[in-house]
């Protein structure tokens, strides 16, 4: 082809030129044809891509298509049920819902109900009524002074930085209609996160955003400012996200602005690669004394920490900590490894650390053999979406629930997977204010109340339809999965607590 391009160049233009002298009409054909050429011999004599070396001009095409794949593949390949991270069925259901549109299906289900991994809840014969307004939980153990009821459906983890600022605001606009909670993210809280008086959960980064030293240190006094704002209801201490446990969280230069750096105290256009540790303490013990010590700090409000599990007996070491000191945390959020990101490793995105289910039935029955289940409440991370999900987590042993990519539906995200690139077409996962002026912040905030409002109605529908009264009488035994064709389990069978096992001497 390379060849070829040699040989016909000359011929082209030639021919272009004879055409536009005979008809002067047709000039424009001239401004086509040499860029086009001039594109080709470029090409031909590049050395760093092989494709366009061997086919000038035509080589472009490959990675015009490879650009667009992930449209070609949501909009004309992809069918209601197929898609991934979140399949079309799924964001739809959130997009109705957020625009308080239709959302009932016609015809049925669409999926295969005797396929390995479909299930499901048997309903009563009898149901009840139960309201959603009743979904919720107050969060705060025997040293807490400063409980906090939430709604047990809130905003996960995101970062301003890692969202726009337009995409916060309407978040935290959306938190204050609806009556929940917004997580910041680790990258610290942003006037954005204030605006709106929406209710915070501040979660502490290994990176200590907002809460640092010049030299990347933990800053006691900076914290105590910060945690002692009247918007901040509870502290997280984020040990690993789901999405890369074990690696520190990635802001990529093109999104880390002037006013970014300035509020979490970095260098500007810089990528920032928060450590995959904690600076602040070491090991099981220094965990829960640090727990304690910023406790103390907020003067009381409910302290926690997030994970992904790994090693188990890691944690089985946290909870000999908690025993030995009589120092809990108040709440323990589990990530599960099919968490969300705008940028991770490939090989820490799909190979590392324990799914939601299967962490959160490990932490659950190892805090009850411990016998300090009672002082704990458990939030559950991860692709949760629908009520069922809801209701799902819940009967593996969470108390309540967190979602980021179901809020970000909500504003309007079209899974593009462009977030780590800074060019997000929804405005979303990006800086740049052309992309973000189109994400109205009003309009996005009602839309994301509405999602909420609308999911907590759909999961109160379920608990009434199984006959019970509250979210919470549905255990691990009420959950059925098909695992083969003729076999069914339960949760209770498949998450088995012989298998999820606290012990000292481990």
């Amino acid at each position: 082809m390379r060849k070829l391009f040699f040989i016909s160049a000359p011929f082209v233009f030639a021919l272009s030129v004879l055409w536009v002298w005979y008809n002067p009409k047709v000039n424009f054909i001239l401004f086509i044809v040499i860029p086009l050429l001039l594109i080709g011999y470029y090409d031909a004599f590049q050395t760093k891509h092989t494709i366009l070396r061997n086919f000038p001009v035509l080589g472009h095409f490959r990675y015009m298509f490879e650009f667009i794949r992930p449209e070609i593949q949501q909009y004309f390949i992809e069918d209601d049920v197929n898609g991934r991270p979140f399949n079309k069925r799924t964001r739809t259901l959130v997009y109705t819902r957020a625009k308080k549109e239709n959302e009932k299906i016609p015809f049925g289900t669409q999926l295969h109900t005797h396929e390995t991994g479909y299930e499901w809840i048997n309903h009563s014969m009898f149901p009840k009524h139960f309201s959603y307004e009743d979904l919720r939980l107050t969060f705060g153990n025997k040293d807490c002074k400063q409980p906090y009821n939430a709604s047990i459906y809130n905003i996960s983890a995101m970062s301003f930085g890692a969202l726009s600022k337009n995409a916060i605001l309407a978040l935290n606009k959306g938190a204050k209609l609806g009556n929940f909670a917004h997580n910041t993210g680790e990258g610290s809280i942003s006037p954005y996160h204030l605006q709106h008086n929406g209710d915070l959960i501040w979660q502490i980064g290994t990176g200590y955003f907002g809460c640092r030293n010049e030299d990347g240190s933990f800053s006691e006094e900076l914290f105590q400012e910060q945690a002692n704002l009247p918007n901040v209801k509870m502290i997280e201490i984020k040990l690993s996200q789901g999405a890369k446990p074990g690696h520190g969280g990635i802001l990529p230069a093109e999104k880390n602005t002037e006013e970014i750096a300035k509020i979490r105290k970095v260098k500007p256009h810089t990528d920032i690669l928060s450590p995959p540790y904690h600076s602040a303490f070491e090991g099981a013990e220094g965990l829960i004394l640090f727990i304690d010590k910023l406790r103390k700090l907020s003067n009381g409000k409910p302290v926690g920490f997030k994970l992904c599990i790994g090693d188990k007996a890691e944690f089985s070491n946290v909870v000999d900590a908690m025993k030995k000191y009589d120092i809990y945390p108040d709440f323990i959020t589990v990530d599960g490894a099919e968490g969300g990101t705008g940028a991770a490793p490939l090989e820490f995105s799909d190979y590392v650390g324990v799914p939601l289910y299967e962490g959160l039935a490990f932490v659950h029955n190892t805090l009850q053999t411990a016998g300090i289940r009672n002082h704990i409440k458990i939030i559950a991370s991860g692709k949760i979406i629908s009520g069922f999900d809801i209701i799902k987590a819940i009967a593996l042993g969470a108390d309540t629930c967190n979602s980021a990519r179901g809020m970000m539906f909500a504003l309007g995200c079209i899974q593009a997977l462009r977030c780590n690139t800074g060019k997000c077409p929804t405005g979303i996962a990006t800086q740049n204010k052309e992309l973000m002026r189109g994400l109205i912040i009003e309009d996005k905030a009602q839309r994301v109340a509405n999602f909420h409002k609308r999911t907590l109605e759909a999961a109160a529908e379920m608990v009434a339809a199984a006959g019970f009264d509250s979210i919470y009488a549905f255990k691990a035994k009420d959950i059925y999965r098909r695992v083969e064709y003729n076999k069914v389990m339960t949760y209770e069978e498949i998450y088995k607590k012989q298998d999820y096992y606290y012990c000292k001497e481990a």
